[in-house]
């Protein structure tokens, strides 16, 4: 498989290289299967960071196609950590639902990046689903003993599987996805509020994304360097 126009722009753009082979994998409900892979020295070279992702490296009918994945439980000792891949139809799927432990693949790492604000927030509010619930987890786990207030839309019931690794001063609310969006918006800009060193992370359908970024930026008032809002997908 040869690489396409993409994979010469991020290494331009200072990517870097890296080949994973899977060591296991296990099955989350119905939709999803979770693998464990060894990283190739990636966590060595790259280190860690909270949200952390790479872009994986797929052959689609002999074209390259990239998808990106947040890390899950990485571990610098072993150099391993998971993915989670949704089992819908597509050649990432395909990869996933057939992996098994010594298969390969490769990854690029470029364009991830997260630092906390200073000084650490006091509250964090944030918004995703299931394609940004390892990001989303990942912030809880790095959050320490800042409470965090959670909003998570879901297409399907079979989302809901997924764990949430909330504490006791946490609040999660999970909401259906209805009307475009339109439920999750409602929902959670009656929920905001611009909280004193408070940090919020926004990660969902694109359109959602940029509407709640724009509310708490223009409507709210929150300093743009408290707020963190990338589009995880599109529904255009």
């Amino acid at each position: 498989m040869q690489r396409n126009w993409e994979a010469l722009v991020l290494r331009a753009m200072g990517g870097r290289n890296f080949r994973l082979t899977v060591l296991g994998t296990e099955s989350v409900g119905d939709g999803y299967r979770r693998l464990r892979l060894d990283g190739g020295g990636l966590l060595e070279a790259c280190g860690i960071h909270p949200t952390m992702w790479v872009r994986l490296w797929f052959d689609n009918d002999g074209k390259a196609h990239q998808r990106a994945y947040t890390l899950v439980d990485p571990d610098p000792a072993t150099g391993t950590f998971d993915l989670v891949f949704a089992l819908h139809d597509g050649c990432a799927a395909r990869w996933a639902s057939g992996a098994t432990p010594g298969d390969t693949i490769d990854a690029t790492v470029q364009g991830t990046g997260f630092r906390w604000p200073e000084p650490h927030p006091c509250h964090v509010f944030a918004v995703g689903d299931a394609a940004s619930l390892p990001a989303v987890n990942s912030l809880l786990d790095a959050a320490g003993d800042s409470p965090a207030t959670v909003w998570l839309e879901y297409a399907h019931e079979a989302e809901r599987v997924l764990p949430v690794r909330s504490r006791a001063i946490d609040t999660v609310h999970w909401l259906p996805r209805q009307d475009g969006g339109r439920l999750l918006l409602d929902t959670v800009k009656a929920g905001l509020r611009n909280a004193d060193g408070a940090f919020y992370w926004v990660a969902a359908e694109a359109a959602s994304t940029r509407a709640l970024a724009r509310h708490l930026r223009k409507d709210l008032g929150v300093d743009k360097h408290r707020v963190y809002a990338l589009g995880y997908w599109s529904a255009a």
